[in-house]
């Protein structure tokens, strides 16, 4: 690895015009300039390179530029690179529907595509109040989520973060008001939610969950019981059940899909992030035949009023494709449940070490929380120093590396965090 070099003028020329995400720009480090990837690696502009140990925030689950990707890519590229999904459909979205639905537990199996996570939450919350407009129940119009909850950063989704611990406290006044409780993770918080729904059942569309993981909120694990107690809750008090999978989905917990570990299938679930192997923006709302039948009328007003513009890209259904034929052909499961166990190993020794609060994996995801991080960005440069990319938040050190990751890989990240914790976390 080379020491860093003078910037490249793009750099230098573009951060005078680009808005970046997450950052306060006046103090922000300047981002790093990745100029190719491969695998693992990121390679930077100066000559370094480094590990991603987050797979561009969840996405590149099959690594960097793998081949079978950019072959369906190419290919695509060469015939019909989109075209309006209104009115026109194209072999590659369609397939993908047919694919994602025989891969969904249950009747999970009408695919609405969109571009971002954030849009297929906003489209399944949609769909549940409508759903309930087209039976002629015109009160359920609120959202149930979860403290400790993330579900994007558009208007609608802000809404059902949670309001505390999240990123979205700054627009109070300005999001529409849903409710927002703790998760039924024992006795006493499944009574308080039975209770709260006892009272507010009848203005409420849908529950919606991150199903074993809350992920931009914290990392925060739950197990399959506190899914199937939702699942009760929803058939007894009448809400539908959405499972937001944009970060659970395609292998990350160790299952295809977080539902299918605690055997409960919901009325929706999004999917985004993996979808397209960290190649394309693409998203899908997913829904059971029960909920699409209420939208299966004479009457024009009872269709879903919704249409991304480059919904079911078929460039990006193309790559998505070829993702789920990588699942199929290459042993993605059994790498994530090897990367599991790397993990749990290379972590460990950050447990009890000063100001470390908690260490837990789950699937191909590590995490190391800790009392505080009083300086991120001197902790992120630490890191990189390492040859790493890990991009820590709030409290939390998180591993989500790519399910190709070598175990070298793996315990060079490990060990990177355990090195930076045992010297002291800024």
């Amino acid at each position: 690895m080379t020491g860093p070099l003078s910037a490249p003028g793009w750099l230098t020329d573009g951060m005078r015009h680009v808005w970046l995400p997450y950052c306060q720009m006046k103090h922000a480090d300047p981002p790093l300039p990745v100029v190719a990837t491969a695998g693992t690696r990121l390679h930077l502009a100066d000559g370094r390179e480094l590990i991603d140990g987050i797979a561009s925030w969840w996405t590149a689950c099959h690594g960097y530029n793998h081949p079978h990707l950019r072959a369906a890519l190419e290919r695509q590229a060469a015939t019909l690179p989109h075209v309006m999904f209104g009115g026109l459909a194209h072999e590659q979205a369609l397939v993908l529907a047919q694919r994602l639905a025989a891969l969904l537990p249950g009747d999970l199996e009408r695919v609405f595509f969109a571009e971002s996570g954030s849009v297929a939450v906003e489209v399944a919350m949609k769909m549940a109040t409508q759903y309930w407009l087209n039976r002629g129940e015109r009160g359920r119009t609120r959202i149930l989520s979860f403290t400790g909850g993330y579900h994007g950063d558009t208007i609608a989704t802000m809404a059902v973060c949670d309001p505390e611990e999240g990123m979205h406290s700054l627009f109070t006044g300005l999001l529409p008001e849903h409710h927002v409780r703790p998760l039924p993770r024992d006795p006493d918080s499944l009574a308080a939610l039975e209770a709260f729904l006892e009272r507010h059942a009848g203005e409420i569309a849908a529950i919606l969950v991150e199903p074993l993981v809350q992920g931009a909120g914290g990392m925060l694990f739950h197990d399959g019981a506190v899914l199937r107690r939702l699942r009760d809750l929803a058939d007894r008090y009448g809400p539908l059940l959405i499972f937001d999978e944009i970060f659970t989905g395609f292998g990350r917990t160790g299952t295809m899909f977080a539902c299918e570990a605690a055997g409960v299938v919901p009325d929706i679930v999004t999917l985004s992030k993996a979808l397209t192997g960290g190649t394309l923006p693409l998203s899908a709302a997913v829904a059971r035949t029960r909920v699409f039948d209420a939208f299966w009328s004479d009457d024009p007003m009872a269709a879903l009023m919704h249409g991304p513009t480059y919904m079911g890209n078929a460039l990006a259904c193309a790559v998505a494709n070829a993702s789920l034929d990588l699942f199929e052909r290459e042993p993605r499961l059994a790498q994530v449940a090897a990367i599991h166990g790397w993990l749990s190993a290379g972590l460990e020794p950050c447990r009890g070490l000063p100001g470390v609060k908690d260490v837990r994996t789950l699937g191909a995801i590590g995490v190391v929380q800790m009392e505080r991080i009083g300086d991120l960005r001197a902790l992120k440069r630490r890191l990189v120093a390492k040859g790493v990319w890990v991009r820590p938040f709030r409290d939390i050190l998180y591993l989500t590396p790519a399910f190709t990751a070598t175990q070298e890989d793996v315990m060079r990240l490990c060990g990177a965090i355990t090195d930076v914790v045992r010297q002291g976390v800024p």
